[in-house]
């Protein structure tokens, strides 16, 4: 399974796939969330739920809703493991505010085998605590990640 960070469908929306521009990538996308084989963990889905806009308007409707949030709640361990060890010990509350949702989408990566993290985020090894980006906490912590467009060339995303 696949869990895509908020970062993901935003750009997609914003730069390359419109919602109104390019709907047949938003009908794949949402078929292949109701395969199981695309989710978002609550946590990062309400990331985009309180922007405005059409990206809003989609995830929050019923249908995409339905198919599209992960149905598990996350482990709260694992969100502290991934704070301690992703990020780094004893975080301050401002440095807890920048990391935002992005630990929770970890953990959800973490809680069980064949997950993989999306993000546009790239890595920044040398970046530390806070600014950590995804793809360097996910690497500290074992969990598989890729970027947007590999998981689109995956999963055979085409506007043929």
């Amino acid at each position: 399974m696949h869990l895509l960070d908020a970062n993901v469908l935003i750009r997609a929306h914003e730069d390359y796939y419109g919602i109104d521009q390019v709907p047949q990538f938003w009908d794949w996308l949402l078929a292949q969330a109701a395969a199981n084989l695309v989710k978002m963990p609550l946590e990062i889905h309400q990331e985009i739920a309180i922007s405005k806009g059409p990206l809003r308007e989609w995830v929050c409707a019923t249908s995409v809703k339905q198919h599209f949030v992960l149905d598990e709640e996350v482990d709260q361990d694992l969100v502290e493991h991934v704070l301690a060890t992703g990020y780094g010990p004893n975080l301050t509350d401002s440095e807890l505010e920048k990391v935002g949702q992005d630990p929770f989408l970890v953990a959800y990566g973490l809680a069980r085998e064949g997950r993989f993290v999306v993000t546009k985020e790239v890595s920044a090894p040398s970046k530390q605590r806070a600014n950590r980006k995804v793809p360097d906490v996910c690497n500290s912590v074992g969990v598989s990640w890729m970027r947007d467009f590999d998981l689109y060339k995956a999963l055979g995303f085409s506007t043929k």
